[in-house]
């Protein structure tokens, strides 16, 4: 396959879509980006599996990267793309290959003479599912330098609109013990699934709290996402587990948030599953405030994680901003309007060339 970066914005999302590149399975569309960046000929690109790493070295004072990753979930039915009047359908429009097209637009009208500050486009893998696998983590935990900057901006889905920082996450499993017993003979035994009320009643009374930080308000949560128990049909169950799900503000590090959970579940036997830092906004610092007043928007705080986070925890200061809409992802019926990509096109070329 063949990437004529050339393309109008949205007819280049289009043709991106129409390479399957399901997680684990981007050999290909990688190998595009690859070629395609190579044929510019101002760019230093290497590969690293199926990462693509292309960057500027022309001593400017400042450096920008950009990030967005190759993979999509698995297709439902909906590849090819397909056009609609205003609304560009398929697997991937919104999450993320608009946003990819834009950055593969960037590298084309940035050149040298145009680009006001060096640049580093990372394209990556495995996003979309576990994280040992993805592509930004394993560069940000071999080579962190690659992905030094003065400002990140991932290009996942927002509508357009700067989404500062992100929660944190972390999901912990509460065990329950009873005693077994017949269900005909239940005084026998104590039931370990009765014994997860009292931690039910506790998520059902909790308060959760909203963060101001740098004006982005960020709401934490704390859900039970599942609850396992039980042997038999005629038997009084001896465990239970209810896995809570905590997404919480980043002025919490993770430590303070586990804290947070034992002090929620005082008593209980808490084991933790994995967890993620979130990524404080930072939209005072300069290359995040110039950012900002190019977009002519006002930054709204991010819920949920995302990648920006590995920036964070390098000490690089990211926001996520791009075409997709992050309300339709995954969806059958996934969809991207082409205005939003011509226009976060625009946002950026404002931002990044020279005046």
């Amino acid at each position: 396959m063949d990437i004529d970066l050339e393309m109008d914005v949205v007819s280049l999302t289009a043709a991106l879509v129409d390479v399957p590149s399901v997680s684990g399975e981007e050999a290909v569309i990688a190998d595009a980006v690859e070629s395609a960046l190579r044929e510019l000929g101002y760019l230093d690109v290497e590969r690293t599996g199926n990462v693509v790493i292309a960057r500027t070295d022309l001593g400017l004072a400042q450096r920008m990267v950009l990030a967005g990753h190759l993979d999509t979930v698995p297709i439902a039915d909906n590849v090819p793309s397909r056009r609609e009047g205003g609304l560009l359908y398929g697997c991937g429009t919104s999450d993320m290959k608009s946003g990819v097209a834009v950055m593969l637009r960037m590298a084309a009208l940035l050149d040298p003479a145009s680009s006001a500050f060096d640049l580093t486009y990372v394209f990556y893998d495995c996003e979309e599912i576990e994280a040992a696998r993805n592509g930004l983590g394993q560069l940000a935990h071999a080579r962190p330098d690659v992905l030094r900057g003065d400002l990140a901006i991932v290009l996942e889905p927002t509508k357009g609109e700067v989404e500062a920082g992100c929660q944190g996450t972390m999901r912990a499993d509460i065990s329950l013990t009873g005693t077994r017993a017949h269900s005909a003979r239940s005084w026998l035994g104590s039931n370990a699934i009765h014994a997860a009320a009292p931690v039910l009643q506790r998520l059902a009374d909790y308060q959760a709290r909203s963060v101001d930080i740098d004006g982005c308000v960020y709401r934490e949560g704390l859900s039970a996402v599942r609850i396992a128990g039980g042997v038999a049909g005629n038997v009084v169950p001896d465990a239970c587990t209810v896995t809570v799900n905590f997404r919480f503000a980043p002025d919490r590090d993770v430590a303070a948030a586990e804290q947070h959970l034992r002090d929620v579940f005082t008593g209980d036997d808490i084991t933790v599953i994995d967890s993620a830092p979130g990524a404080l906004p930072r939209l005072t610092e300069p290359a995040a405030a110039a950012f900002i007043a190019a977009t002519r928007s006002a930054p709204v705080a991010k819920y949920g994680w995302t990648d920006v986070a590995r920036f964070g925890e390098l000490g690089v200061p990211a926001v996520n901003f791009g075409p997709g809409n992050p309300d339709v992802a995954h969806a059958r019926d996934e969809r991207v309007d082409v205005r939003v990509i011509e226009s976060v096109e625009q946002t950026l070329l404002r931002y990044l060339r020279r005046t």
